[in-house]
This record gives C-alpha cells, structure tokens and sequence, in this order.
C-alpha cells in the first residue's frame, strides 16, 4: 500500500478505512471492531477515518473500547477525527436546531472527548467538518494552532471547504492546513471542473474522498451507463466493480485519499483490489463519459 505525506511528519495509506458507519453494524463488540481493523492492517491500510457525530455520536466510544482491549493497534493507525456538527444526539441531546459549532469552547471541548473516549492521548489529524456561516476565523484559527503546539493534535485541515473557506481560516493560522475531504466519486464529480480539486492540488494538498461510492449509489441502479461500464472492466480485471470505482479516483494525479466505509469483513479485506485495476486514459474517460452522460466537448 502506497503512503502519501500529510505533513513533514505525518502521511497516511493511500487507501483510508471509514468509521461512519461504526455504530449502524448489529455487532459493535471490541473483538469485531478489532477485526475490521485488523482486516485493514493486513492491506497497508492504517489510516482511520472517525468523526465526533458518527453513529450519534458514539462511534469513537466504539473504537475506543476495541483499542482498549487491544492497544498494541494504537501505535499501528493513524486516527483522523472532525468537529463542529451539533445535533440533538448524545452529549448533545437536547439541541433545539442542527448547527456548526466553531468556536475555541466547542473545539476544544470536542477534542478531549474524542481523546477521552477513543482512549488516546493524540488525534493525527483533526478536521472542521462542515463549513460553518458564523465562524469567526479570528478565534478558530487560533484555536486550531494551539490545539497542534499542545501535542493533542499532531495536524489539522477541514472537510466540505471551497477554496474561499480554506483561505479565510488559512489567513488566520500559523499552522499549515493538511487535506480538505470533499465528496468525491463517479456521481458526484463537479469537484474535477469547478476548482476545487485544481486550488488543493496547485497547492500541493492531499484530498480525502468522501463517499467514493456514492453511498453504494453507483452499483445500486442510480446510474445504469456508469454501473454497466464498472462492471464490464470489472470482468477485464477480475474485481469487483466497486475496487474499479475506487481505482477511478486513485488515478487522478492530485493524489486523492478514497475514505471507504463499510461493516462487512469481506468487503473490508478486498478494499485494497481497487490497486490491481489498469486505469489508463482511455477507461478513466470511458467511466467519465459514462457518469457525464455524454461525450466531453
């Protein structure tokens, strides 16, 4: 499994295992958690991807537990985590209005509790997770700059930024921001034409790819052309289409971080046959038209 760098002193698998899903499997017991992360260590892939309101937020109490059972896994992962989601759910049960939460207070209450409950004493890499209207660049930049010179965090970015939201925080800051983790897949791919991935790439930034299946869109009959053409390379390469859906963003030279999330071990263990498909020019091209619609002009 190839290694991109995050930072001077970070880089993650090329391939990142996502937890959003954590909470929704009818087993969350430590021993299977461990399995799933197990699965992925037996890839290369040692990259994962957690956020504070996954699964209600529970899902690092999750994984907590299992790291708890088993922290020899704790030195072999790298643990991305986000902030800034308030719903009525969990330790924020009673939330009259879903909303993003920006400020030092709520950041850095959100880090200890991550901290606390995935029973670590470092977040590898902390995002914002949604852009947020009231946020006042003043206070959150520097919030996030002390958060790294405390060693709780070892490097910071967002997720769901453009371009603009990325500068305006950037201005504030003194740390470099990391990665922005945008969606990005067969059916959600203006981000390749509308400068997003063009000002993350000119700037040397890695990209983290949210739902690179669209959700289990792209082989569920939401787009009979670009399903018919995964599954017909898929039956070239002999794969799975999804591993071929992947291998369509790890082809961008930008350098893109597919975040796959899944709770079946089966699917877990092949994530990494997305490396074992050919993608030239050619096929990228033929999956692009066929999420188009039409020929490029």
């Amino acid at each position: 499994m190839d290694r991109v760098r995050i930072t001077d002193s970070l880089d993650f698998s090329r391939i990142v295992y996502g937890m959003w899903r954590l909470g929704d499997d009818a087993d969350t017991s430590p021993a299977h958690v461990q399995a799933k992360i197990e699965a992925c260590l037996d890839q290369g892939i040692t990259t994962m991807d957690q956020a504070d309101i996954y699964g209600g937020y529970m899902a690092e109490e999750i994984m907590g537990r299992a790291l708890a059972q088993a922290p020899a896994l704790k030195d072999r992962i790298e643990i991305v985590t986000k902030c800034d989601i308030v719903v009525d759910a969990g330790r924020h049960a009673g939330a009259r209005v879903k909303h993003y939460d920006t400020s030092r207070a709520h950041i850095e209450g959100s880090v200890e509790a991550s901290l606390r409950l995935m029973g670590v004493e470092r977040i590898d890499l902390l995002l914002i997770h949604r852009p947020d209207p009231l946020m006042n660049p003043d206070e959150t930049g520097p919030a996030l700059d002390d958060l790294v010179a405390s060693g709780k965090v070892g490097a910071v970015g967002v997720s769901n930024f453009r371009p603009w939201d990325w500068r305006l925080l950037q201005s504030r800051m003194t740390t470099p921001l990391a990665t922005n983790q945008i969606e990005l897949s067969l059916l959600a791919h203006e981000a390749f034409v509308n400068g997003d991935v063009a000002f993350l790439h000119e700037a040397g930034k890695p990209i983290m790819a949210w739902s690179p299946l669209a959700g289990g869109s792209l082989l569920a009959g939401a787009a009979p052309r670009v399903t018919a053409k995964l599954r017909e390379i898929a039956a070239e390469d002999d794969v799975d289409p999804s591993a071929v859906a992947v291998a369509w963003l790890l082809a961008h030279p930008a350098g893109i971080l597919p975040v796959m999330g899944t709770n079946n071990l089966g699917r877990i263990a092949a994530l990494s046959d997305a490396l074992k498909v050919g993608m030239g020019r050619e096929r990228w091209f033929a999956l692009y038209e066929a999420a188009l619609g039409h020929e490029v002009a």
